[in-house]
């Protein structure tokens, strides 16, 4: 497995990692007030919030801003990569987390998101994703 540290790519061999080799979360978040969904600057003060609180590193992002409001964003990370898009007028947001190895860094960064966002209803999936072969039945 490859993962970039400091601007090198890095090859880390799979037994250093066990069975597992990332995890993903997939949320839908529902009942998000409406100001901060609605603007990029809202969504990316939380967001960068987020993500450095939970040790996590952006390697580049993008932002796109819909009108008459709406976001959609994509970090692109060192562990791997964040998207969230927002639906203002449902006060609904999509939202996905997938990083390599450990799972400490994206499990804490969705807890901030919640802790920030404040949503009523969360539906979410978290899927480990496994070596081939390997701890799949």
């Amino acid at each position: 497995m490859n993962l970039v540290s400091g601007g090198l790519w890095v090859r880390i061999p799979h037994e250093a990692l066990g069975d597992k080799m990332a995890i993903h979360i997939i949320a839908e978040l529902y009942g998000v007030a409406k100001e901060k969904i609605s603007r990029i600057e809202n969504v990316q003060k939380i967001l960068n919030r987020a993500i450095s609180k939970s040790g996590l590193h952006v390697v580049s992002s993008n932002f796109y801003q819909f009108e008459p409001f709406g976001v959609s964003v994509v970090y692109l990370l060192r562990e791997s990569h964040l998207s969230i898009h927002t639906w203002p007028e449902h006060e609904y947001v999509c939202l996905d987390i997938f990083t390599c190895g450990e799972d400490a860094c994206a499990l804490k960064t969705f807890e901030i998101l919640l802790e920030e966002f404040k949503p009523k209803k969360v539906k979410k999936k978290i899927l480990r994703r496994l070596v081939y072969g390997k701890g799949r039945k």
